[in-house]
């Protein structure tokens, strides 16, 4: 029998050595910063996207690979399946080939099934084959051509069946490449009946193969357009073939998941798995096996828990899992990030990065187990009150507002509520919750929308922009422009193009974090001001708008960068790279990049690292970065090739992120590649930058945050920005020493002498105030009215904070020994009031919630509590409370029987 590793490289072997592919690596499941339609690769063709818009090549026309793939949340979302069927995860891996514009529909056929057939021998009788029908509504023909590539490599017709635009149109999202797929089904009923089985959602007859045509880009408008070239992209479910191939019923009995099952018992004491689809520990089991492969994954490629996003689906997937072992299994500690070992140890000769540290994948893991578990207890009570109340009243919906104050005040995800709910036969509002929570959300956008083109319709032209680095002004002729998404390239331009395209520019696109250029296009009759400028593939287009004339295609223009704004922004971007090399310094080689922005104002910065910089090592960061700007050092860039430029000593690259070969790669302290060292700032970057540091001037970390768990973000300043941020310190730290009557250097020691005297006064105000409230209070003492044998002591005290009332109450309380104590105040035309029972009147039947009511009344007040021994109210009218003193002796002594 083949073990899944030896699937996996005959995989690949099949399509490298037989039909020349180029086999290529897993691209990270957590997709990098660039990708922003994506909240997890969820297919093969992710890191292909380019390629098939044409925005993008690849020095190869065949690809195979396996790709790490996560479908928990958008479009592609298999979460609500996991464990309650033996073949959907929310972590998967996607065997795949792949042509860019070389072979097509009858190839692609051809090699699927001599590989089934042939290579793995499956049974040709028992494999099913469904082809796209059509679709009128977007003009699209049935698929005659895979019909007949189907039959011609012996595929019985009575085999062949046809599936609609929802099984047989590949799409990765609302938008982007798509196309009519194929797909290869096996039938595994023991008499191969399962034919009319294909397409239902059966394990019996499942899918194992996509072959997928991409012929079009899906647009914002759910138009299609023909992509420029015909590409093919195949997936086969890793796990699926597994199990066919290992020749048992289920994804989870191969040796994919048997190791993690042994762990899962080991670690949790649980019962033997049996396979059952009924039985809940069973379900248990593969719910936390699946989920703790899709986290260790996750969390290895950068991923992060928080609360929204991709975020949020992680935090959900851990404490789903953590919810069944709590639940049926009865752990009572942490037990996930226990699994974590045997995951890295069972994938990490196919996925290395496994190994590179995944005692941080452990330890966040146990983070959050830690924090889900202080609060699973009571939400788990407040959720049976919620599912009781809703039986009790004969329904089976839980209401949207019980789900929300569970998922948003308790930390009890709605997602658990809702699985526990259905566990149950009961079902959540979904739709009302949805809606309390965008309300919630009270999301404040400011400034006008931006524009992002991210795929249009027609021709893009090639821009050549290799002075954007040396100039920011040239002559260029105008060679098109893009309206909702389509491109033009002949004609007069409208008064309203969201990007014109030239032949030639000095503005630089949007890339990297670094923010698109602005500045003007003109000419002696018109002039349109670029407020952004952005990348699509080998196209720069210049957002902007109209201020005067009119353009046409052909024209000569004049394209300025504004000098102003280019020159900080470099600025900025030099002392990022400095700051990077200044956090590795710091706080250690822990440090990754993970994000950043860099613009005229400022530059963002995020990076990995578990807790808020000390103010010592805020300064420390800061004078390493002004160390480097006065020594004056070059600052070079160059193109190398990739493999050349990753053996560069010190080299660093943003988490994820796709690099071209040859790369651009921005070394400080170094002339040439072989003066570079490991202390040196050396990244791959296609920015703008300073020629050396010196030109920064001075760098100022002005605010720091936290962004999500393990995640921390700083915001700095240069040059001139920075010189004024330094003289608006001095300039208060003069003011301050002008009303200190000291000098500006005293003030160190100054600022705390005088912070020590301030306590002291408070203190003894506080000290003043307390004694003055005892004397009041045992002058009413000495003054009650007492009935049978219990003093009931009320009046008017100096008023406090209600700290000090409460100790007031305690007090007298413990001096009378049996007593009802009302405590009334004066706050600005305000009454607050205080009632406080001993615990021989508690224990009688009397309550301070119930006294404290008609006293309340009578300074045109309400109040109360379920509390029997304290209650708080509060009146309107000070001028009563004379009356209201009065009132609380009457209502003592009726309830005291007096």
């Amino acid at each position: 029998m083949l073990t899944s590793a030896e699937i996996r490289q005959q995989f690949i072997d099949f399509f490298v050595q037989k039909y020349q592919h180029t086999a290529v690596p897993s691209s990270p499941v957590v997709p990098p910063p660039s990708e922003t339609t994506l909240m997890f690769a969820n297919a093969g063709m992710n890191q292909f996207k380019d390629v098939f818009l044409a925005t993008g090549t690849r020095p190869y026309s065949r690809a195979v690979d396996t790709q790490k793939c996560i479908r928990a949340g958008g479009k592609h979302n298999d979460l609500d399946d996991v464990g309650r069927d033996t073949y959907h995860h929310t972590f998967f891996e996607m065997l795949g080939n792949w042509s860019f514009g070389d072979y097509f529909k009858k190839e692609a056929i051809a090699w699927a099934w001599e590989l089934l057939t042939a290579v793995w021998k499956l049974d040709a009788s028992r494999l099913h084959v469904t082809v796209f029908e059509g679709d009128p509504d977007n003009g699209l023909e049935r698929d005659e051509e895979s019909i007949g590539f189907w039959k011609a490599v012996g595929v019985d017709p009575k085999n062949i069946h046809l599936g609609s635009k929802k099984d047989n149109f590949w799409e990765m999202g609302e938008t982007g490449p798509c196309g009519p797929c194929t797909e290869i089904h096996i039938d595994r009923t023991p008499d191969k009946t399962g034919g009319p089985l294909v397409n239902m959602g059966s394990a019996d007859a499942i899918e194992i193969w996509n072959i997928v045509f991409i012929q079009y880009n899906r647009n914002a408008d759910k138009s299609l357009t023909p992509l420029p070239a015909k590409h093919v992209d195949t997936g086969m479910g890793f796990e699926r073939i597994a199990a066919v191939l290992q020749n048992v019923a289920s994804n989870y009995d191969t040796d994919i998941f048997v190791p993690i099952f042994q762990a899962i018992r080991e670690v949790t004491n649980a019962p033997e798995y049996t396979g059952s689809l009924e039985s809940i520990t069973d379900i248990a089991y593969r719910v936390i096996a699946d989920h703790i492969r899709t986290l260790t994954f996750a969390l290895t490629d950068g991923g992060i828990p928080a609360n929204d996003g991709r975020g949020y689906v992680l935090r959900s997937i851990l404490r789903r899992a953590e919810r069944f072992g709590r639940q049926y299994f009865k752990t009572t500690e942490p037990f996930m990030h226990r699994l974590v070992p045997v995951v890295v140890e069972h994938f990490g000769a196919a996925f290395p990065e496994l190994r590179t540290n995944p005692k941080r994948v452990a330890d966040t893991v146990l983070d959050e187990e830690k924090t889900f578990l202080r609060n699973y207890d009571r939400g788990i009570g407040l959720y049976r009150q919620v599912a009781d109340a809703v039986r009790k009243d004969g329904g089976t919906i839980i209401p949207a507002e019980k789900a929300f104050d569970l998922h948003q005040t308790f930390g009890f995800f709605v997602d658990i509520t809702d699985q526990m709910g259905r566990e149950e036969g009961l079902t959540v509002d979904r739709v009302g919750f949805e809606a309390k929570m965008k309300a919630h959300a009270e999301i404040s956008r400011q400034g006008q929308k931006k524009i992002v083109i991210s795929a249009v319709q027609g021709d893009l032209p090639t821009t050549d922009d290799s002075v954007k680095y040396r100039a920011t002004i040239l002559s260029a002729k105008v060679v098109g422009w893009v309206k909702a998404n389509t491109v033009f390239r002949t004609g007069e331009l409208p008064n309203d193009p969201d990007a014109v395209l030239l032949d030639r520019t000095c503005f630089y696109g949007e890339q990297g974090g670094q923010v698109g250029d602005t500045g003007t296009l003109s000419s002696a009759s018109v002039l349109f001001e670029v407020t952004d400028t952005q990348r699509l593939g080998e196209a720069v287009l210049h957002v902007g708008t109209f201020r005067q004339g009119m353009l046409s295609v052909g024209d000569e223009i004049t394209a300025t960068v504004s000098g102003d704004s280019r020159g900080r922004i470099v600025r900025n971007h030099t002392a990022t790279h400095l700051l990077n090399l200044a956090l590795r310094d710091v706080l250690g080689e822990h440090v990754e990049q993970r994000g950043s922005l860099v613009d005229a104002d400022r530059t963002r910065y995020d990076f990995t690292h578990s807790a808020p910089l000390t103010s010592e090592e805020l300064r420390r960061v800061e004078s390493h970065v002004n160390e480097r700007i006065l020594a004056d050092l070059p600052v070079a860039a160059r193109e190398m090739p990739l493999i050349e430029a990753k053996k560069l000593p010190g080299v660093r690259a943003v988490f994820g992120e796709k690099y071209p070969d040859p790369v651009r790669v921005v070394t400080i302290g170094a002339k040439t590649p072989a003066d570079v060292t490991a202390e040196m700032s050396v990244e791959f970057c296609g920015g703008v930058h300073l020629t050396s540091t010196a030109s920064a001037g001075y760098f100022r970390i002005v605010s720091q945050e936290p962004v999500s768990k393990g995640i921390r973000r700083l915001s700095a300043v240069t040059g001139p920005v920075a010189f004024a941020r330094i003289g608006d310190i001095f300039q208060l730290a003069d003011g301050l020493a002008t009303e200190l009557a000291c000098r500006p250097e005293d003030l160190p020691t100054r600022l705390p002498a005088l912070l020590a005297e301030v306590q002291k006064l408070r203190d003894d105000v506080k000290r003043n105030l307390a004694d003055s409230i005892s004397a009041v209070g045992d002058t009413l003492f000495d003054a009650a009215t007492v009935v049978n044998g219990t003093r009931i002591i009320a009046g008017e005290f100096p008023l406090a904070p209600v700290e000090q009332m409460r100790t007031q109450a305690d007090r007298l309380r413990q001096k009378a020994g049996s007593a009802i104590v009302v405590i009334f105040n004066k706050d600005e035309g305000k009454v607050p009031i205080l009632v406080a029972l001993t615990n021989d009147l508690v224990e009688r039947g009397l309550s301070a919630g119930e006294i404290i009511k008609p006293i309340a009344q009578a300074v045109g007040g309400s109040g109360g509590g379920k509390r029997a021994d304290m209650a708080q109210a509060g009146g309107k009218d000070p001028s009563k409370i004379a009356d209201a003193v009065a009132k609380a002796i009457e209502v003592g002594r009726a309830a005291l029987g007096g």
